[in-house]
Order: C-alpha cells, then structure tokens, then sequence
C-alpha cells in the first residue's frame, strides 16, 4: 500500500510539472490602455482604439517602437496585425535598447511586416545590427500567406537558438540562431515619405506564453536556416550537409602552393578562421588556401565579415597546377569586396567585380532575378554576410544573404564570349573543369570565415 501511496504522489507531481510546462497564452496587451508598454526611439504615434493599438505614421525621421517594459526569452508569442497600404513594419523579439549601443537605437529580431510586392510578411530581420537572417527567399512557396489589407494572425515561437514564424497558419520562416538572447517585444512603426503620413498599422490578441527547455518544438516545415557557430542541425546531417571546416584545426585544408597549411597569415580564435591584413597585395602573405579534395557538384555555405575596404574571395572549380607564380589560383570567383570603399568595384564592367558577383564575368543583381528586389544588393558592412555557391552541373548560382544574386551556365557560346572579354581569357577553358578544389584568398586584407558547410549533390550531366 505505501508502494502504491508513493507511486501516486509521484504521478501527480508529474502530471502538475507538465501542467506547468503548458501555460497558457496570456494577453501583453489589454485592450484598454499601453499599461506595461513604452514608447522608444522616434515620434510616431501609438494609441488604442476598439481594443486595438494603433500605430500611425507620422514625420519622425527614426524607427518608432512601442516595447514591453518585461523581457521574454523562450515563448510562443500571437498576435494580429493589419498594415496600411504599402507600409513597412514588423514586430521586435528578443531585442534591445542600450545606452551604449548606437545612443539607445532598438536592435534585434524583428518578425518582418511589409504590404509590398516583394512578400517577406513573416521573415525575419535583424532590426540595426545583423541584417536579413531569413528573407522569404529562402521560402518562396509561403510568400501567399500574407493577405493586403486584411487581419493577418502571426504566430512566432523562440525556443532556445530556434525561433519559427507562422502567418495564417502557414509556416514562413525556420531559423536556428548562434546566440540565445533574452528581450522585449516591440511593435514598430517604420520611418515613412510624406506621402504615408497618417496610414495606421494596428495590432490586436496580442498574447504570449512562456516556455520551458524541455518542451517539444512545434512541427516547422519551412526549409531550416542554420546560423549556429560551426554546428550543423540534426536536420541538416540528415540531408547530408557536412562541416568543410570544423571550426578548430586546419583538417581538411592546405596552401594553394603548398602541400601543408600556411604557418603565417591565417589564424584560427573562437570558431573564426581568419586572414590576416598584409598591406593589400594578392597571395604575398600567407596565401591562399584550398580544400585537400575537389569537389563537382555541390552547395557551398559560408559566413564571411570583412574589414573596411577590403577585397577577397571564394573560388572554386580551381585547379592549383594552373598557376604556381605569382598571384592566386585560378578558378570561378565569388568576389568578398567592400563596394563602398575598394577601388575594385569601379573597375570591370558594369560592376561586376563587386560583392557576390562572378569575379569580372557577371554582375551581382538581386533584380535582374527577382523583379521585385531592389537592385541595391543586402549587403551588412561590418557585419557577417552569408554566401552559398550552387553547382549542379553546368549550372551555377550565386546567392548573398539569402537571394540569389548570379546564375549562369558554364560550357555554353555565351560562357565562353564572356570569358574571351575578360582576365581570364588567356587560359584554356577556363571554368570548365568537371570538379576543383575551393579556395579561400588572401588578397592582404582582413577577411574572416565561419561556417563553412558543404551538401555533395548526385551526380547530375556535367562538361
């Protein structure tokens, strides 16, 4: 019987930690008042009406954010949400206003809210820090979820280095973060033309629930994004990703000219690989380095973060016996270049020496692919960027911070005119090796890498 007795107390103190663990959503919000709520950075307006906060555009020259006075690390955060004609918004998660960060600017995630032809409702940015984490680029299928001029209902779940979006009921965004922040929520009215004065973006059910570590994470089908520090996700390993670098030795990699790791010029310190500034000059200091196995078909991803005017690359389909002088190996190139302040991206033509283009063959143009792009690429200037290099064959994509920015096919008539009018002219066809190595450069500036990940593709029809 005292068997029994300690058998029940034990289920019920089981069953009252589950009951604990499934809390219920609560309202931020009230639906009377902005009590618990304050008003930061600019000067647009926020009042309630009908239940409703409603944020009215006005002449505040800065973003404007109404944030939650408590802060929130793991939850499950819903709200409603209707933009006026043509508004940029968002919702802040996780964020931050620090004195001693840009005078108290609000930076963080923040769940993208826009009425625009370019349909990102739903992903996420990074409000002045990171830049676009997850455009909906990266899920061009949930880009229907957001419907102009109607209530919209948003759900988004921060569990850890993961955070979800839902809009409607459709999984948009699927992110793994390399950090696990804790902050306010915000509703944000962004800075506006004289013409969007007065036009409201209201919020309303405005609820959240917080969640413990054991949790389960709801089902996300979006495609994941993975920012962890050199760590790849189980789901990642299960579709065959693989570390080309594994964050802490020189395993995998040599010098372009050399059969062992530079002893000069690159360092490895906290999960970052990084080449050292040398004055500027092409392969002089420690060199290039490259993969100790060719690869053919591929999907390379990486992060990189350069320093004020620096220039660099990642080449691949490189073949090391083409050039042993003087200067970097020679391969395709997905040009690292600081635009703003390199003399390179003025020189080529039509830009395409600049960041994310096929060095000094195509230019990098997020329009030209995705018509409502701007043509002004998302560049995060002392910040990290993301590259990724397709190569399925013949075809070949670039894509910089999420979108796709270059696509062409090497082999063809135009390939090879293209090649006839530039650098590379001069070697035999170039960029038409079935497989290569890939290389990282030295180009004398300070460039630093992490995440270095490759998935192996089958075999498709190649050169």
């Amino acid at each position: 019987m005292e068997n029994i007795r300690i058998w029940l107390i034990a289920l019920l103190m089981i069953v009252g930690s589950g009951a604990v663990q499934a809390q219920k959503s609560k309202p931020i919000f009230n639906g009377k008042n902005l009590k618990g709520w304050k008003k930061l950075n600019g000067t647009a307006t926020f009042t309630v009406k009908d239940q409703t906060i409603v944020g009215t555009v006005n002449d505040s020259k800065v973003n404007t954010f109404l944030a939650t006075k408590k802060q929130y690390t793991d939850f499950e955060l819903t709200y409603e949400i209707r933009l006026g004609e043509g508004l940029n918004s968002g919702v802040q998660v996780r964020s931050h206003s620090q004195a001693d960060y840009k005078n108290g600017r609000v930076h963080g995630l923040q769940i993208e809210a826009e009425d625009s032809n370019r349909r990102w409702f739903g992903g996420i940015y990074d409000e002045a820090r990171k830049g676009w984490r997850y455009p909906m680029e990266y899920n061009p299928e949930a880009k229907s979820a957001y419907k102009s001029g109607e209530w919209n209902k948003v759900r988004v779940v921060a569990q850890g280095n993961r955070i979800a979006t839902w809009v409607n009921g459709i999984n948009c965004a699927n992110l793994y973060e390399e950090t696990v922040e804790t902050g306010f929520i915000a509703l944000q009215i962004h800075e506006a033309p004289a013409a969007q004065y007065g036009k409201t973006v209201q919020w309303r059910n405005i609820q959240l629930r917080e969640m413990t570590a054991e949790e389960t994470f709801p089902e996300a089908t979006a495609p994941a994004v993975n920012y962890m520090k050199n760590q790849l996700t189980q789901e990642e390993k299960n579709q065959g990703w693989q570390l080309l670098w594994d964050g802490q030795t020189t395993k995998g990699w040599r010098g372009a000219k050399q059969d062992n790791f530079p002893s000069n010029g690159w360092t490895i310190d906290d999960g970052v690989l990084s080449v050292q500034a040398s004055g500027g000059h092409e392969s002089t200091n420690g060199g290039d380095i490259v993969t100790t196995s060719p690869y053919e078909n591929f999907i390379l991803e990486l992060d990189f973060w350069f320093a004020e005017g620096a220039n660099s690359g990642i080449k691949y389909f490189v073949d090391t016996e083409l050039n042993k002088g003087k200067g970097s190996a020679i391969g395709c190139e997905f040009q690292i270049l600081d635009d703003q302040l390199h003399p390179d991206a003025k020189l080529g033509v039509a830009g395409n020496r600049t960041v994310g283009s096929l060095y000094d063959l195509i230019t990098a143009d997020g329009q030209f692919y995705e018509p409502s792009l701007p043509r002004v690429k998302y560049v995060n200037n002392g910040q990290w960027n993301r590259a990724k290099i397709i190569v399925e064959g013949n075809h070949v994509e670039h894509w910089l911070n999420g979108c796709k920015v270059v696509e062409y096919e090497r082999g063809t008539q135009q390939w090879r005119a293209l090649v006839a009018y530039s650098k590379y002219k001069n070697w035999p066809l170039f960029g038409e090796a079935k497989k290569g190595l890939i290389l990282l450069q030295d180009h004398g500036d300070e460039v630093k890498f992490k995440n270095i990940k490759i998935k192996v593709l089958e075999d498709t029809q190649a050169l």
